[in-house]
């Protein structure tokens, strides 16, 4: 495995992993820029500003940086978390200077057109409202605000409608000459590529970045709390979360292997146990939340009224017996899991070129595969079960929507976990 990381003068960091396998090359800018940077005022600028800088800069309309990409048979995309902002293509491998070319001119030199930006504030609206209307996807946003309340973790990343509506040219300009500076940046590539090559393209190209950086951004304070709206529908869509571990705490490869036995697969336990053999959703599953300086353990799952105290029950019953201990063999199939789920990365270069990139953002470096998998391996059944017993330890947090009715209240959730 050839990667290599190489950091520019202004402290624009440039990470690839050449892949000898594919005739492609997958890369993209990765910046620590997301909802958690944004004040209250500004909620949802980071991902306005995803989808501006795709219409139009100094020398490209927007019509035009779709044909250039697209006349070479590639693709441009972009999306927002609450940590970051990536902007990314994938092209072949002799139309890697045009993909470095595109992305660094839509960075540095966005047009910001009124016309275009008052357009593109309609279509982030309805996107909004698309997400209004799916109870599935809503209620994460309002498991995210009642874990992590009053603060910038636990705002949406779409933003208020009434803010996003008005809010003004300046408004992205001031926010991206803030916090789109190179040290805050991570090029990240994967591919059938030259490393010295990118450098060169990326030191080229990337020119007129601010050498400065922004201030950190406020401390995730978890919480924890209820959140229920009744609504008519066939299914209540449930998610449970606990206060977890973040990417540098030591006990965040013992939090990875126990939700993956906990909800990873059809194999694992509140699977088998919650579906398989009682029947009370279609769907269950665990996953982590982590981020730079905090974390969740959570647990979705859709149901029908009739069966919600059941469900509840019955997780809450699983986490506690969980904790007590798992069997090796329930571990066994969760580390290959991981494993294999890491492994099967290396055959995507879109998927390797975000895998560097964040690990750079995290832990300032790439991590070798091995080095992973053996952190992994070397996790215990005490590991999990310390892991589950911090979790269990904390305040819940509670989201549902839909028919609540025989949903328990949130004092006798919360008794339950306690009790364990």
């Amino acid at each position: 495995m050839t990667v290599e990381l190489t950091t520019l003068p202004s402290g624009l960091r440039v990470v690839t992993h050449r892949m000898e396998a594919v005739e492609t090359v997958s890369l993209g800018a990765w910046v620590e820029a997301g909802t958690r940077y944004e004040a209250a005022s500004v909620n949802g600028v980071s991902h306005l500003l995803e989808h501006m800088a795709f219409k139009g800069t100094g020398r490209r309309s927007a019509q035009a940086i779709a044909e250039e990409i697209e006349a070479v048979g590639g693709s441009l995309n972009a999306y927002t978390s609450r940590e970051s902002t990536a902007y990314h293509a994938t092209v072949l491998k002799e139309d890697v200077a045009l993909a470095v070319d595109i992305i660094a001119d839509i960075l540095q030199h966005p047009a910001f057109d009124e016309a275009e930006l008052a357009r593109e504030r309609h279509v982030v609206l309805q996107e909004i409202g698309e997400t209004n209307d799916m109870p599935e996807e809503l209620v994460f946003d309002r498991f995210q605000e009642v874990a992590y309340p009053d603060q910038p973790m636990g705002r949406t990343v779409l933003g208020p409608p009434q803010i996003v509506a008005v809010m003004p040219r300046e408004t992205l300009m001031d926010y991206m000459a803030r916090h789109y500076s190179a040290p805050r940046m991570v090029i990240g590539a994967a591919g059938r590529l030259d490393h010295d090559a990118v450098v060169k393209m990326v030191e080229r190209e990337f020119d007129a970045l601010a050498a400065g950086g922004a201030p950190a951004p406020e401390p995730a304070r978890y919480a924890g709390g209820d959140t229920r709206e009744a609504r008519a529908l066939e299914q209540m869509h449930f998610v449970l979360g606990l206060d977890g571990m973040g990417y540098h705490d030591p006990d965040y490869y013992a939090a990875s292997v126990a939700s993956m036995a906990l909800g990873g697969g059809m194999s694992s336990r509140l699977f088998q146990e919650i579906r398989e053999r009682r029947g009370l959703a279609y769907s269950i599953y665990s996953f982590l939340s982590p981020h730079a300086d905090s974390g969740m353990f959570a647990v979705a799952a859709g149901t029908g009224a009739e069966d919600a105290a059941e469900l509840a029950e019955v997780l809450c019953d699983e986490l506690s017996r969980a904790a007590d201990g798992m069997e090796e063999a329930e571990l066994s199939r969760a580390r290959a899991q991981l494993r294999a789920g890491i492994v099967m990365s290396l055959e995507s270069s879109a998927s390797r070129a975000e895998q560097l990139a964040r690990q750079v953002m995290v832990y300032g470096r790439p991590m070798e595969i091995a080095e992973i998998t053996a952190r992994i391996d070397a996790v215990t059944a005490d590991d999990v079960s310390r892991a589950i017993r911090r979790w269990l330890a904390s305040t819940p947090t509670v989201a549902a929507i839909g028919p609540l009715g025989g949903l328990p209240g949130y004092d006798d959730i919360a008794a339950a976990l306690r009790a364990a």
